[in-house]
């Protein structure tokens, strides 16, 4: 079993406060017998992808450099699309201009419909025509594909970086994605089911965020991976007291079975932990048979909230 925990912890007050409230008992124990696995996988919070892509990644095996994660394409062989492409995906996004940044709202909010994200992807297909090589592919209504050998190497911002963030300073230096932006969201600005959906006080859809461009290289996840990421949307809203209800929720439920494999000295137990600056690796450690029975009398305890603020 390999558990990974993804937004497990945040910079700033609020998510630091919260931390020093959680009582996680489960997960206290587990980081107790289980020791570090490597070094810590990430550079900072300014890095373009996320250290949960950034240790998905090396899962994989990918070399590829932070910002060219080709996550994209692994989602493009997932459906069985060509893979001889690059591929970048597009996100329906709703940019706000103010005076002194731009503030992506998170793609939830948009309540968009299957039928309405169709229109607005078909309706932008004449940017990338098949008869110069490109493809396109809608996979739901919150995640577009399309692929063209053009899309190698270019790096871009994981849209987990741009959310509840000033969207100015994520914004592509690749020439083809400014422009393939710009182009996009024109057509947005003219497309009547925008004008309709303002009509009705829903948000219109005015962007997108391209992003995991490249080809695919490197290997599938481990069978043994089990991702979870109900703290994910909590985190991105600000609800703290909603991030902290799934922080003790997952201790009850995954975390308590890691923590049943480490007592009984499961070989092959990981679990990483990924904040907002780095990803850090546990796996468990050879112990003897007096401390086997040590940990059995008195289990170790790890301070979590220390661990978890410094991700």
């Amino acid at each position: 079993m390999h558990l990974m925990i993804p937004h497990a912890s945040a910079l700033g007050e609020a998510c630091q406060h919260s931390l020093g409230e959680l009582n996680l008992p489960h997960l206290s124990e587990l980081l107790g017998r289980l020791s570090l696995d490597g070094a810590p996988i990430g550079e900072d919070e300014y890095s373009l992808n996320t250290p949960q892509e950034l240790a998905l990644a090396q899962l994989r095996g990918s070399r590829a450099a932070p910002g060219e994660l080709p996550t994209a394409a692994w989602l493009a062989r997932s459906l069985g699309l060509d893979e001889r492409l690059a591929w970048a995906r597009l996100t329906p996004l709703h940019l706000a201009v103010g005076a002194d940044h731009i503030t992506a709202y998170n793609p939830e909010d948009l309540q968009l419909s299957e039928f309405d994200s169709r229109a607005l992807f078909e309706a932008l297909g004449e940017l990338w025509p098949s008869q110069e090589g490109w493809a396109a592919h809608w996979v739901d209504s919150q995640t577009w594909l399309i692929g063209h050998a053009s899309l190698q190497g270019l790096a871009s911002a994981s849209l987990d970086r741009i959310l509840a963030r000033n969207v100015a300073a994520w914004m592509p230096e690749a020439r083809l994605l400014r422009r393939l932006q710009n182009e996009i969201q024109m057509l947005l600005h003219e497309h009547p089911l925008n004008q309709a959906r303002e009509q009705r006080g829903v948000l219109a859809v005015n962007s997108v965020w391209i992003s995991g461009c490249g080809r695919a290289e490197g290997g599938e996840l481990p069978a043994q991976l089990q991702l979870d990421e109900r703290l994910r949307a909590p985190l991105l809203a600000g609800d703290w007291a909603a991030w902290s209800e799934a922080w003790v929720a997952l201790d009850a439920g995954p975390v308590a079975r890691a923590l049943d494999l480490a007592r009984k000295s499961h070989p092959s137990l990981r679990l990483t932990l990924c904040g907002e600056r780095f990803a850090q690796c546990y796996s468990l450690r050879p112990s003897g048979a007096l401390q086997g029975l040590w940990q059995r009398l008195s289990p170790p305890r790890a301070n979590t909230s220390e661990l978890l603020g410094a991700l």
